[in-house]
């Protein structure tokens, strides 16, 4: 039997995280059983770590002092009564092979976030959304150790005050280690289709009664004709939110910007495209040395094969610059910068 966790000291983190820039650990524990997570921590000298998953949503423009990763990835049926299916996924699984492994057992929900790069744990950390759909909407309760307390909880959908790209596990993240997700899927969902191009590219393969699997694979066409994989250009995906703005502000935009994209939040909020943003101020497909943008994604940055996390910082900061400039709309980052400030 393998042992529950190991530790490493130090550790290189340019494989562990997908924009492949160069970071160390000077600790890093690995835990294969989340039973043993006090006992890591221990190992760690009570230190608070920086869990890294995939590494898919994180930008080191500096060094880690120690660090945890939960390898854990089994996945299981919790309860099914016919229709609606509770299905767990330790922390450690990979999302897009989960997302693929409920397909397989035929159920709906979540296939509008297939091959979104990252792990299971991180899902509700960021509240990962594509689509039409976010996570939070199919999380029944998300297990995670307390560092706080120094006990294993279970917080429910409520507890997880889920928000745009948010959750309470963002909003603390010293404090909660995500070690397993619970979803609540179906065996006869309703597909969610309303989200530009995806009808088209069903309609494109002759699909006028898509199954999971079927929006699932549309997804990932798209995804692959947009986004860089990783394992090609490093990258960490969409770089900035959606900026969401007061109603007013937005009809002030439209009115001054012909063409920009705007969506409804709810009576007083409006959702923007950061990339229609970017694009708009000349950045898309921009590089400055090896920190540049994606040339088939203004929210993509990339980096080319040398840039630090400090000039991916710098660059992401002159992009926001230029957009608060022109438009006077605030830009925020998806991933979480570790060795610097926004």
């Amino acid at each position: 039997m393998s042992a529950p966790f190991r530790l490493l000291q130090p550790a290189d983190l340019r494989p562990r995280n997908t924009f492949g820039v160069a970071a160390s650990a000077r600790r890093l524990v690995e835990v294969a059983d989340a039973g043993a997570l006090p006992r890591a921590l221990d190992a760690l000298d009570g230190a608070r770590p920086l869990v890294i998953g995939g590494g898919s949503n994180l930008l080191f423009a500096g060094d880690a002092e120690d660090a945890l990763a939960i390898t854990d990835a089994r996945r299981a049926v919790v309860s099914d009564d016919g229709d609606r299916v509770v299905v767990r996924a330790s922390a450690g699984a990979d999302w897009h092979g989960f997302v693929l492994w409920t397909l397989a057992q035929e159920l709906g929900g979540l296939e509008n976030l297939a091959l979104i790069p990252g792990t299971v744990g991180a899902a509700p950390i960021q509240n990962i959304g594509a689509y039409g759909v976010e996570v939070g909407e199919r999380v029944v309760a998300v297990e995670a150790f307390d560092q706080d307390a120094r006990a294993f909880v279970r917080l429910g959908t409520a507890d997880c005050r889920f928000g745009y790209r948010d959750s309470v596990f963002k909003q603390m993240p010293d404090r909660w280690i995500v070690t397993a997700v619970e979803f609540a899927l179906q065996r006869f969902a309703t597909p969610v289709l309303d989200y530009a191009g995806l009808r088209d590219t069903l309609a494109a393969r002759g699909i006028t009664a898509p199954r999971p699997l079927d929006v699932a694979e549309a997804v990932i066409d798209i995804r692959r004709s947009k986004l860089p994989d990783p394992a090609v250009i490093g990258n960490a995906g969409s770089f900035f939110k959606n900026p969401i703005v007061p109603a007013a502000q937005a009809a002030a935009l439209v009115a001054a910007h012909a063409g920009i994209p705007v969506f409804a939040v709810d009576d007083g909020l409006r959702k923007l495209s950061a990339a229609w943003l970017i694009d708009q101020c000349g950045w898309k497909g921009k590089r400055d040395g090896d920190a540049g943008v994606s040339a088939g994604h203004a929210l993509v940055l990339v980096n080319h094969g040398r840039a630090s996390g400090a000039d991916l910082l710098g660059l992401a900061r002159r992009i926001a610059a230029a957009v608060q400039m022109r438009f006077g709309v605030r830009l925020e980052p998806e991933p979480r910068i570790i060795g610097a400030r926004w």
